[in-house]
């Protein structure tokens, strides 16, 4: 371990462990405070999410769409981009997995839609996260304001269409026609023999997000581009000297970053919602930052952390119903306060580990 720096178990494992701890200690403040026991809080909260079947069925759908926007921020980080978009790109990648199914569900079956449908929400999101990147590279404005501005957008986008193009006939919502079987994901219940989730829409969606991390692990570290994506984040000076084109690098990043966020809408449109709705998306973009702050931008904390967020989203909903002291605006600000201790203050308790393992990995002194 060299000076300065944490073993990295402990910078990938115990620092994102003692920001939870804290974000939890100061939640069950907040609970204390409205006159609730913090300690049954907690219990109801992780019963709710691991206890039962559903519950962890639950937990697991929601996992699936922190993975994959939580993989699309990371591989922005990794290039010195931040990707604030997750939400705009998904949104147009539910367009691309509704165009599919449309087009396809009445005619073949679900395995030979899916591969459209991945290909169709990869390139709607990536498509949309293709001129934040252009105006990046080569205008020089700023990406974290192009992206939320394109957020907005896509909403209004999508709005429009919903509305005035892609509605069923003779209905008043602004959502398409259901699919039929050929559009529409198994549940991992159905294709896992002995395995019993309920009610809970848990689908293939889950195993593809797992893929995804894995693919993502290859891309990173283990091919030419991913180090070039790694140098430039690094070093854009260095990256430059070495030959690095840094527009190829910032284009290309970000059209995989949006089209990993592209790809949660297969999880929502073709494994759960089996139409195209107003607002699916429900802020899993934002969340996205946090999982990948949390998971220090690599695959398997992305995991882990995917999961936490979906335990608060899931007890959290179980919570709300068993202490209705505690409301789901309560249950929001514990979400906030762990995404407060993951991101903003992360490095808060990195000095005292520092001092500490320094203190720990100094020589003994010998007699004299």
């Amino acid at each position: 371990m060299r000076a300065g720096q944490l073993p990295r178990w402990a910078d990938y494992g115990l620092m994102p462990a003692i920001n939870v701890v804290a974000a939890f200690l100061v939640s069950g403040l907040v609970v204390l405070l409205i006159g609730e026991n913090p300690v049954e809080a907690v219990r109801i909260l992780v019963w709710g999410a691991l206890g039962w079947n559903e519950g962890i069925g639950f937990t697991l759908f929601y996992a699936t769409n922190f993975i994959f926007t939580g993989l699309a921020v990371a591989v922005a980080f990794h290039a010195g981009l931040f990707n604030i978009g997750g939400e705009g790109q998904a949104y147009l990648g539910g367009l691309g997995v509704a165009l599919a199914c449309l087009a396809l569900d009445r005619f073949v079956p679900w395995w030979v839609t899916l591969p459209v449908a991945v290909a169709g929400a990869a390139a709607a999101g990536a498509l949309w996260a293709l001129v934040p990147a252009y105006l990046q590279a080569k205008r020089g404005s700023h990406v974290v304001i192009t992206t939320i501005m394109f957020n907005f957008i896509a909403a209004s986008l999508m709005v429009y269409l919903l509305v005035n193009v892609m509605a069923k006939t003779g209905s008043m919502q602004p959502e398409t026609r259901t699919f039929e079987a050929g559009g529409r994901l198994p549940l991992l219940q159905t294709i896992l023999p002995g395995v019993d989730f309920g009610s809970a829409p848990v689908n293939l969606s889950f195993v593809l997000a797992l893929l995804s991390c894995l693919l993502v692990w290859v891309l990173i570290w283990r091919t030419r581009l991913g180090y070039e994506i790694r140098t430039f984040g690094a070093s854009p000076g260095a990256a430059v000297y070495a030959g690095i084109s840094p527009v190829r690098i910032t284009i290309v990043t970000m059209l995989i970053s949006g089209g990993l966020a592209g790809m949660m809408a297969i999880n929502e449109i073709m494994g759960s919602q089996h139409r195209l709705l107003i607002e699916f998306v429900s802020g899993y973009g934002f969340v996205g930052i946090a999982v990948a702050l949390m998971g220090r931008a690599h695959p398997v904390g992305i995991i882990l952390a995917a999961i936490l967020f979906g335990i608060l989203y899931q007890g959290g909903a179980e919570l709300a119903f068993e202490m209705p002291a505690i409301t789901r605006d309560m249950i929001v600000v514990i979400q906030g306060l762990v995404i407060l201790f993951a991101g903003a203050l992360e490095h808060m308790f990195r000095p005292l580990l520092l001092r500490l393992f320094g203190i720990l990995a100094a020589p003994a002194s010998k007699p004299a």
